[in-house]
C-alpha cells in the first residue's frame, strides 16, 4: 500500500470576506445600475465567509482577456506550488532529490512547458524526475491525482510521488458576465494549493515524517450523458463555467451505489467508516452527499468548515481537507477512511484509506 508521508495546504495572499469580493463581482459582471438582488442572494447562500484571491480586489477588472489572465496564473501558480512542495518534502523528511515523479493537475490555467516542468530547477528537482501534467478533471482532479499516484508506486515500491495541485479559480470569473452559472462560481471557489508527499510500501520512512493513511484502493466512475453537467467553455475571454443546477440530483442518482459497491469489495459498510473526506462542492453537493450515504450529521464538519474558511478551491480542496482530518480529527489508527471528489465528466473518484 502507499504510504501518505506529508500534506500541505497553501492560499494565495490576498484574503478578502465573502461580502468584498461580491461587490467585486456586482462591479465587474453585472450591467452598470444592474439589480443586484440575485448575486447577493446566490453569494449568501454559498455559506462562504471569505476567500483568499491572487490579485488584488481592484485589479480584477482590468484583466483583459484569457492571455492576461493566463499570464497570472503562470507565475502566481509557479510561486504557490514551488511553497507547497518544499514544505511538504520538509514535513515528510525529505529532499527534493528524492522525488522520482511529479503530478500536477489544475483546471484554472494553461502553461506550455507544464507547472510542473518549471518547478524542477526551481526546487532542485533531479533531471530524470518523470513528471505526469493532468487537466481537465477540475474539482475531482485531487482525489484522481491521488489514485494515479497511488497506482505509480503500486509498480515501483520502492519510490517516492509527490502530488501537487494548484487552482487559482479568481482568474476564471468572467467580467460582464450576469449569467447564473458565473455568479454562482463567482460566490464559491476560491484561490490555493496544496501537495502531497507519498512513498511505496519498499520506501522506508523517515523519522520526522508525520505518519498519514494508506491508500488502501480506488475507483473512478464516468456517468453516461452527463457532460455539460459541469466544466468549461473555452472562449476568447478564457474559462467560462458550465455548472448544471442538477449537479446534487445525480450525486443522489449514482454516489451511494458506488461508495457501497467500492467499500463492500473490501468487506466494509459505510458504517464502519471513520472519517469521510469530501470535497466542499457546494451547500447543496454537500447535503445531496450527507443525505444519500446516511451520514451522521456532523461526519463532513471538517468539510464544511473549509468550504465556510476558504471557499471551493476545485481540485486542491479536498487535500487541504485531508490535512485538516489529519490535524483535527484523526481517526483510530487501523481504521477506514473515504476521500472523495467529484468534477467535469461528470464522474466521481473515490480513495479508499486505512488511517
Amino acid at each position: 500500500m502507499t504510504r501518505i508521508a506529508a500534506v500541505h495546504g497553501v492560499l494565495a495572499p490576498h484574503r478578502r470576506t465573502q461580502s468584498e469580493i461580491t461587490d467585486m463581482v456586482a462591479r465587474t459582471c453585472l450591467p452598470q445600475g444592474g439589480d443586484r438582488r440575485v448575486l447577493d442572494r446566490l453569494h449568501r447562500s454559498a455559506k462562504v465567509h471569505s476567500r483568499h484571491i491572487t490579485l488584488p480586489l481592484e485589479q480584477y477588472g482590468e484583466l483583459d482577456g484569457f492571455g492576461a489572465a493566463n499570464d497570472v496564473f503562470v507565475a502566481a501558480a509557479t510561486d504557490l506550488g514551488a511553497k507547497a512542495v518544499r514544505d511538504a518534502l520538509r514535513m515528510a523528511g525529505l529532499s527534493a532529490a528524492d522525488v522520482d515523479l511529479l503530478i500536477f493537475t489544475s483546471v484554472t490555467g494553461i502553461a506550455i512547458p507544464s507547472i510542473d516542468a518549471r518547478l524542477v530547477g526551481r526546487l532542485g528537482l533531479r533531471p530524470d524526475v518523470k513528471r505526469l501534467p493532468l487537466f481537465g478533471l477540475g474539482c475531482a482532479g485531487g482525489a484522481a491525482g491521488l489514485a494515479r499516484m497511488h497506482d505509480y508506486l503500486l509498480g515501483r515500491p520502492d519510490q517516492v510521488a509527490v502530488l501537487l495541485s494548484v487552482e487559482l479559480c479568481s482568474l476564471t470569473f468572467q467580467r460582464n458576465d450576469a449569467s447564473m452559472a458565473n455568479l454562482v462560481a463567482t460566490g464559491l471557489f476560491g484561490d490555493g494549493a496544496a501537495a502531497v508527499v507519498a512513498r511505496g510500501a519498499q520506501r522506508p520512512g523517515h523519522p520526522d515524517e508525520i505518519a498519514g493513511p494508506t491508500i488502501v484502493d480506488t475507483r473512478s466512475h464516468l456517468y453516461p450523458d452527463t457532460e455539460r453537467v459541469m466544466g468549461w467553455d473555452i472562449k476568447d475571454t478564457g474559462f467560462k463555467i458550465v455548472l448544471d443546477p442538477q449537479v446534487p440530483d445525480v450525486v443522489r442518482r449514482y454516489l451511494a451505489d458506488d461508495v457501497e459497491g467500492f467499500l463492500g469489495d473490501h468487506g466494509i459498510k459505510p458504517k464502519d467508516v471513520t472519517a469521510w473526506v469530501c470535497h466542499p462542492g457546494g451547500p447543496k453537493v454537500l447535503e445531496a452527499v450527507t443525505e444519500t450515504l446516511d451520514l451522521p450529521d456532523d461526519a463532513l464538519d471538517v468539510t464544511w468548515h473549509h468550504l465556510a474558511d476558504v471557499g471551493n478551491l476545485s481540485s486542491s480542496s479536498v487535500l487541504h481537507v485531508l490535512r485538516d482530518t489529519l490535524a483535527q480529527r484523526r481517526p483510530p489508527p487501523g481504521t477506514p477512511g473515504v476521500l472523495l471528489a467529484m468534477g467535469p465528466g461528470f464522474a466521481c473518484e473515490l480513495v479508499l484509506l486505512r488511517w
